[in-house]
């Protein structure tokens, strides 16, 4: 990675547990957490008609954040979150505390570094991938990480006009997110991975950006 790329990364976590700090600042946990989980239930439930999500699931929430996905899963589930914020948000949150989830175990590593000994059944990268250092590294990692006939839960900030696109990537106009892609760019690191895109959903719509999720499934072989 060029120098330039690293110091927008380090830009971007700053950037990411300052708004993580100004956002959390007079919420109150519980009523928070219990908010925060039943987005979680329905987000799920937009595409649970193609992936259903069983008790005896491996799963793992990459760049999950204070309060991600994780949260809302059991005890019979073998879970995984991992986000190099981890530790801040430990130390510096209350509304963060790994005791909360004993069934959760907690990397702290950024996504280029994690290699995980077993693949999953179901990984989860919501609203993260745009904010990495190395997003061809971390789309190859987040791949191997998924097991055959497996899931991939993508979610991003996907640009609405190509001129736009282009504008942000010279400037840079959005400091929190080093990457800049489109919907199709995204489909096709997905594909390139050996993955079929079967769910694609746009969750919000903005003037600049859209939000999608994509739902894509791994190659058998």
């Amino acid at each position: 990675m060029s120098f330039f790329g690293t110091l927008q990364w380090k830009l971007a976590q700053a950037l990411e547990w300052r708004w993580w700090k100004r956002y959390l600042k007079n919420k109150n946990k519980p009523e928070y957490l219990h908010w925060k989980k039943q987005y979680w239930q329905q987000f799920l439930q937009q595409f649970s008609d193609v992936l259903h999500i069983q008790p005896d699931m491996r799963i793992l929430d990459a760049g999950c954040g204070p309060a991600g996905i994780f949260t809302i899963f059991t005890q019979q589930q073998t879970v995984v979150a991992l986000d190099p914020l981890l530790e801040q948000y430990r130390q510096k949150l209350p509304h963060f505390n790994p005791a909360d989830y004993p069934n959760v175990t907690f990397v702290n590593l950024p996504l280029e570094n994690y290699s995980p000994a077993l693949p999953f059944d179901v990984v989860f990268c919501l609203n993260a991938i745009n904010h990495v250092a190395d997003i061809d590294q971390c789309m190859n990692n987040l791949a191997l990480a998924v097991k055959p006939g497996g899931f991939m839960a993508l979610s991003i900030d996907a640009h609405n006009f190509g001129l736009l696109k282009h504008l942000f990537r010279l400037l840079p106009a959005d400091a929190l997110h080093p990457h800049q892609y489109n919907l199709q760019e995204y489909r096709q690191m997905l594909e390139r991975q050996g993955f079929t895109v079967v769910k694609s959903l746009r969750l919000k719509q903005e003037a600049v950006f859209s939000y999608w999720l994509l739902l894509a499934q791994k190659t058998l072989h």
